[in-house]
């Protein structure tokens, strides 16, 4: 299976930690961010990640890959789901984006390694969010607007093994999205 991924992708993340967690090894391709032409010859349209099966068939959707892998074998995410975890991840994500996107061009990533891969991204993160610098100048205003839902996320939590005593789907939610925040300077 091969895996087509940006670095900074959360939802990529969470189709690397099930394969890590089963110890199945995915081919793993990087996608230049301007790339849009490969992504549309492999899934029909621009995104990622993209999961191509053995058997030459996409998947596009993380949640659907995660359980795909997971179902290889033996399972590893076999602990209970609870709503309040699933609510919290898809609060927090509208919070995190102006914190993280306007981070992602400054990391030196490989979806970013040529100059327009590097402009396609600036370009396509400030229509849809505005002023990367000024958004970055807000950092803590934003930080102190996502520290309540943290603090929530803290007493949710059950183990420091797993969100909630054993590894399961939340874990894959919310792993990839505090992963994501770690490129924020003071958010602890």
């Amino acid at each position: 299976m091969r895996l087509y991924l940006f670095e900074h992708c959360s939802l990529c993340l969470r189709v690397r930690m099930v394969a890590a967690l089963k110890r199945l090894h995915l081919q793993e391709t990087v996608v230049l961010e301007d790339d849009s032409d490969a992504m549309i010859r492999l899934a029909g349209k621009r995104i990622v990640p993209i999961l191509v099966k053995d058997d030459g068939h996409p998947m596009l959707e993380s949640m659907d890959m995660v359980g795909y892998i997971d179902g290889l074998g033996d399972p590893v995410l076999t602990g209970p789901e609870r709503s309040e975890i699933a609510g919290w991840a898809d609060r927090i994500v509208p919070k995190t984006v102006p914190l993280t996107w306007p981070r992602h061009p400054l990391l030196g990533l490989p979806e970013f390694g040529t100059v327009s891969a590097l402009d396609h991204c600036v370009v396509r993160k400030r229509k849809q969010l505005g002023d990367l610098v000024e958004l970055r100048a807000q950092t803590r205003e934003q930080i102190d607007a996502l520290v309540p839902e943290l603090e929530e996320l803290d007493r949710l939590i059950a183990s420091p093994f797993a969100v909630n005593g054993k590894l399961s789907l939340d874990d894959i939610r919310v792993l990839p999205l505090l992963r994501s925040g770690a490129v924020v300077k003071g958010l602890r």
